[in-house]
């Protein structure tokens, strides 16, 4: 009888951990100098471990160190060359840089870039669009600010802020950063790049229009939506071909005033009103797009929402309601992790010839973790 090729000898863990390629985490180390001073618990036993917690959905430290320690003799396979105790976990997760995770996750972007994506957007538009958001996740501890009413007794939870851009034809965010919940969404747009090749999507929440001026002066591209108090005057109405009748309504040039160093600027935007057959509702886009159709300007801004199913996404299949330490290092850390987690799951699902949900994949890690 002939061997069955449903088994590798490799477990299910060790198959998604072979999928980080060692010298991505020797150049992270180097580069960002995590093992200095360590003895045992070096960085690449650290990230094995909080993967572990990810794939394997633990709510605690405990869970975390009692599920490895089962593990004694077994570590070959997923290169693991230290169990750590409870309070080791506990004292890298307060202690080393984030900036290693973050790195990783980074390179790994880099590497399997060309298996996630999809081109079929960038060959219609011609530039790269990138979506623009933020999710708040909620903290039983105040450990970073948060917004909204404090309750009765005066306590306030913490709250933190993860901002991402993920490129529309990617499921993955690609730069992520970190603030406080009470941190204002329009701060992030200083930290984007800029170039002639790319165009953000965002909400109204994020509008600012120095930003605005800054991407128009590098010719970078930006569809938003237009707040309901915003001042600004009509200096051209564009027609509307008549054969177009995906539901635009108004198609205008307008100026807006900049303030900024004590003096005011005119800055010329385009403004144009949409109606959503779908939803029976009415939005006003503003953008420095001029040359693109007026339907268009809608349906990239309807791309928007999949940087809303990917935060469902993490949210819905991975640990982020209990975190494994109560000090805002140890808190980017897991997220990172969850990046890394959600990454890699993403790129196990391009590579199958099998069509599985996500979150179906996800589950069947979790309970076959250490299956061969």
């Amino acid at each position: 009888m002939s061997k069955s090729t449903y088994f590798s000898s490799k477990s299910v863990f060790g198959q998604l951990i072979s999928l980080i390629d060692t010298e991505i985490i020797k150049s992270a180390v180097v580069k960002t100098n995590s093992d200095y001073y360590v003895k045992k618990f070096k960085s690449k036993d650290h990230l094995i471990s909080m993967l572990f917690c990810c794939f394997a959905k633990c709510n605690s430290l405990r869970e975390v160190s009692g599920a490895m320690l089962g593990l004694s003799g077994k570590t070959k396979g997923f290169q693991l060359d230290h169990i750590p105790k409870r309070s080791t976990l506990s004292d890298a997760n307060k202690n080393r840089e984030v900036s290693f995770f973050e790195d990783v996750y980074n390179q790994l972007l880099y590497k399997y870039t060309n298996t996630i994506s999809d081109s079929r957007i960038k060959d219609i538009i011609k530039k790269q669009v990138k979506l623009v958001d933020s999710s708040t996740i909620s903290l039983f501890k105040e450990i970073l600010s948060c917004v909204g009413r404090k309750s009765k007794d005066g306590k306030s939870k913490g709250g933190i802020k993860v901002h991402s851009v993920i490129n529309a034809d990617e499921k993955v965010p690609n730069m992520v950063w970190f603030s406080s919940a009470a941190t204002h969404d329009h701060n992030f747009l200083k930290k984007l790049k800029c170039d002639d090749n790319t165009i953000y999507v965002f909400d109204k929440g994020y509008n600012d229009y120095k930003a605005f001026k800054h991407f128009s002066e590098y010719q970078t591209g930006f569809v938003t939506r237009l707040k309901g108090n915003a001042c600004y005057d009509i200096i051209e109405v564009n027609q509307i071909p008549e054969h177009l009748h995906s539901g635009v309504l108004q198609d205008e040039i307008i100026e807006v005033d900049v303030k900024e160093n004590n003096s005011t600027t005119k800055l010329k935007l385009r403004k144009v009103k949409f109606y959503d057959r779908e939803n029976k509702r009415e939005f006003e886009f503003i953008t420095n797009l001029f040359e693109i159709r007026a339907d268009m300007i809608a349906a990239l801004y309807k791309l928007r929402w999949q940087i809303e199913l990917v935060f469902k996404q993490l949210k819905q299949n991975f640990p982020l309601k209990y975190f494994l330490g109560d000090n805002e290092n140890a808190i980017k850390i897991q997220i990172y992790c969850v990046l890394i987690v959600n990454l890699l799951i993403s790129v196990i699902k391009k590579k199958l010839t099998r069509s599985w949900a996500f979150s179906n994949l996800v589950s069947f890690c979790k309970i076959h973790l250490f299956n061969y």
